[in-house]
């Protein structure tokens, strides 16, 4: 992947996730922040891991981490490119002692995913990729395999959903998809990993008309676009991070960018909300 600054940050999101393990199945305590959700002495420590190495790597470069988001918008509307960092995505499946966290780092520029690089602590897999690039599945360092999404489902329509989030709107797309395309597999699954089920061929789609935060995406949205798929609000426009006062997301369908159900899965989703 011919991009300068991957090979580190792979390291990074490996040395990141590395250090989420000891606390990891150890009972860890669990704090909650102002918004509700909880963070670990894991978060934090992937966390100082992934800024200090980042702006090793491009001092030039701001970070933008969920743990250190306290940035005023007239700040960061004058970036033109940055890191957007997830540094433990899944807590609650990390609570739970379940594989399903990831480590997430994507490089912004106005606006767009140029790369991401999404880490599996539990596992040592790590994903990575961006539009133009091509996207590639890692299961240890120096091994890699390329992956792209699949455009037509070998045995049946399979959806991903949340393991934890969903809402009303969602839960009435997913019944008249079954309605429209027959009863969909159901993948569930935690954290950014959604996305990376379809960038190696797993699924199909991956609704999402529950709230998301832009670090919770970005990355793993990379992997995505550069496996042949893309992200699109519920107007057909791509997914973008460009900085607003909300770090919040709009609902949003990844998909394969070819995928020729495409335009009658956005009007369904649109009509539905």
């Amino acid at each position: 992947m011919s991009h300068p600054y991957v090979s580190r940050v792979i390291e990074l999101v490996r040395e990141a996730g590395a250090a989420t393990l000891p606390y990891w199945r150890s009972g860890v305590t669990v704090q909650e922040k102002a918004d509700a959700s909880p963070v670990t002495a894991a978060d934090l420590a992937a966390h100082h891991i992934l800024q200090d190495g980042l702006r090793a790597l491009a001092p030039e470069v701001p970070v933008l981490s969920e743990e250190a988001a306290d940035i005023p918008l007239a700040e960061r509307a004058a970036w033109t490119r940055w890191w957007l960092v997830d540094p433990l995505d899944g807590t609650k499946e990390f609570i739970a002692g379940s594989e399903e966290f990831t480590v997430n780092v994507a490089l912004i520029e106005q606006g767009r995913v140029v790369f991401g690089v999404v880490g599996i602590p539990g596992n040592g897999r790590c994903y990575y990729g961006g539009a133009g690039l091509g996207a590639w599945r890692s299961e240890t360092p120096g091994e890699t395999q390329p992956i792209g999404v699949r455009q037509a489902p070998a045995q049946g329509f399979t959806l991903v959903a949340s393991k934890r989030h969903s809402s009303p709107a969602q839960e009435r797309l997913l019944a008249e998809l079954g309605a429209r395309f027959g009863e969909p597999v159901l993948a569930n699954i935690g954290s950014s990993l959604k996305f990376c089920l379809l960038a190696e061929g797993n699924a199909d789609c991956y609704p999402r008309l529950a709230p998301t935060s832009q670090w919770d995406t970005a990355a793993a949205q990379g992997v995505l676009e550069g496996a042949g798929g893309e992200v699109l609000d519920l107007a057909g426009a791509p997914l973008t991070y460009e900085a607003r006062e909300s770090f919040l997301n709009p609902s949003f369908l990844a998909l394969p960018l070819t995928a020729p159900w495409r335009g009658e899965l956005i009007e369904l989703a649109r009509d539905l909300v």
